[in-house]
Protein backbone atom coordinates (compact mmCIF):
# COMPACT_ATOMS: atom_id res chain seq x y z
CA UNK A 1 0.00 0.00 0.00
CA UNK A 2 2.81 2.42 0.86
CA UNK A 3 4.50 1.62 -2.46
CA UNK A 4 1.32 2.52 -4.34
CA UNK A 5 1.07 5.87 -2.51
CA UNK A 6 4.73 6.66 -3.25
CA UNK A 7 4.25 5.75 -6.92
CA UNK A 8 1.16 7.98 -7.11
CA UNK A 9 2.95 10.97 -5.53
CA UNK A 10 5.97 10.46 -7.81
CA UNK A 11 3.60 10.35 -10.80
CA UNK A 12 2.08 13.67 -9.73
CA UNK A 13 5.54 15.21 -9.29
CA UNK A 14 6.62 13.97 -12.73
CA UNK A 15 3.46 15.42 -14.27
CA UNK A 16 4.09 18.75 -12.53
CA UNK A 17 7.72 18.78 -13.72
CA UNK A 18 6.67 17.93 -17.26
CA UNK A 19 4.11 20.76 -17.22
CA UNK A 20 6.96 23.22 -16.55
CA UNK A 21 9.10 21.79 -19.38
CA UNK A 22 6.57 21.07 -22.12
CA UNK A 23 4.84 23.93 -23.94
CA UNK A 24 1.12 23.36 -24.35
CA UNK A 25 0.65 21.53 -21.02
CA UNK A 26 -0.51 23.39 -17.92
CA UNK A 27 -1.21 21.85 -14.51
CA UNK A 28 -2.42 24.12 -11.70
CA UNK A 29 -0.20 23.39 -8.70
CA UNK A 30 0.48 20.20 -6.81
CA UNK A 31 -3.22 19.64 -6.06
CA UNK A 32 -3.94 19.86 -9.78
CA UNK A 33 -1.09 17.43 -10.46
CA UNK A 34 -2.48 14.95 -7.89
CA UNK A 35 -5.96 15.16 -9.39
CA UNK A 36 -4.59 14.89 -12.94
CA UNK A 37 -2.42 11.89 -11.97
CA UNK A 38 -5.48 10.19 -10.46
CA UNK A 39 -7.61 10.83 -13.55
CA UNK A 40 -4.83 9.70 -15.91
CA UNK A 41 -4.28 6.54 -13.84
CA UNK A 42 -8.00 5.70 -13.82
CA UNK A 43 -8.44 6.29 -17.56
CA UNK A 44 -5.27 4.31 -18.31
CA UNK A 45 -6.46 1.43 -16.14
CA UNK A 46 -9.84 1.35 -17.92
CA UNK A 47 -8.16 1.37 -21.34
CA UNK A 48 -5.82 -1.46 -20.33
CA UNK A 49 -8.77 -3.53 -19.03
CA UNK A 50 -10.78 -2.94 -22.21
CA UNK A 51 -7.98 -3.82 -24.64
CA UNK A 52 -6.29 -6.47 -22.52
CA UNK A 53 -2.74 -7.76 -22.81
CA UNK A 54 -2.06 -8.22 -26.50
CA UNK A 55 0.78 -10.36 -27.78
CA UNK A 56 2.67 -7.66 -29.63
CA UNK A 57 6.35 -6.88 -30.05
CA UNK A 58 8.27 -4.72 -27.59
CA UNK A 59 8.57 -1.92 -30.16
CA UNK A 60 4.88 -2.13 -30.99
CA UNK A 61 3.98 -2.04 -27.30
CA UNK A 62 6.12 1.10 -26.87
CA UNK A 63 4.47 2.83 -29.82
CA UNK A 64 0.99 1.92 -28.65
CA UNK A 65 1.87 2.98 -25.10
CA UNK A 66 3.17 6.35 -26.34
CA UNK A 67 0.03 7.07 -28.37
CA UNK A 68 -2.27 5.81 -25.61
CA UNK A 69 -0.52 8.00 -23.02
CA UNK A 70 -0.86 11.06 -25.30
CA UNK A 71 -4.57 10.37 -25.83
CA UNK A 72 -5.15 9.82 -22.11
CA UNK A 73 -3.30 13.04 -21.21
CA UNK A 74 -5.26 15.00 -23.82
CA UNK A 75 -8.71 13.73 -22.82
CA UNK A 76 -8.00 14.07 -19.08
CA UNK A 77 -8.24 17.83 -19.42
CA UNK A 78 -11.96 17.52 -20.20
CA UNK A 79 -12.61 15.67 -16.93
CA UNK A 80 -10.72 18.22 -14.81
CA UNK A 81 -11.06 21.53 -16.70
CA UNK A 82 -9.95 23.79 -13.85
CA UNK A 83 -6.81 21.83 -13.03
CA UNK A 84 -5.25 20.90 -16.35
CA UNK A 85 -5.16 22.09 -19.95
CA UNK A 86 -3.20 20.64 -22.83
CA UNK A 87 -2.91 20.98 -26.60
CA UNK A 88 -2.51 18.00 -28.93
CA UNK A 89 1.17 18.81 -29.46
CA UNK A 90 1.56 19.32 -25.70
CA UNK A 91 0.05 15.88 -25.06
CA UNK A 92 2.43 14.24 -27.55
CA UNK A 93 5.47 16.04 -26.08
CA UNK A 94 4.34 15.28 -22.52
CA UNK A 95 3.91 11.61 -23.41
CA UNK A 96 7.44 11.55 -24.85
CA UNK A 97 9.00 13.28 -21.82
CA UNK A 98 7.02 11.13 -19.37
CA UNK A 99 8.21 8.03 -21.24
CA UNK A 100 11.82 9.16 -20.93
CA UNK A 101 11.44 10.03 -17.22
CA UNK A 102 9.58 6.74 -16.68
CA UNK A 103 12.60 4.82 -17.99
CA UNK A 104 14.71 6.31 -15.17
CA UNK A 105 12.11 6.73 -12.40
CA UNK A 106 9.48 3.99 -12.78
CA UNK A 107 6.04 5.52 -12.41
CA UNK A 108 2.65 4.66 -13.77
CA UNK A 109 0.80 7.57 -15.43
CA UNK A 110 -1.43 5.49 -17.62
Amino acid sequence: MLGMIVRFVVSALVLLLVSWIVPGLRVNGFTGALIAAAVIAIIGYVIERVFGDNKISRMGRGSIGFITAAVVIYFSQFLIPGYMSVSIIGALLASLVIGIVDSFVPTTLR
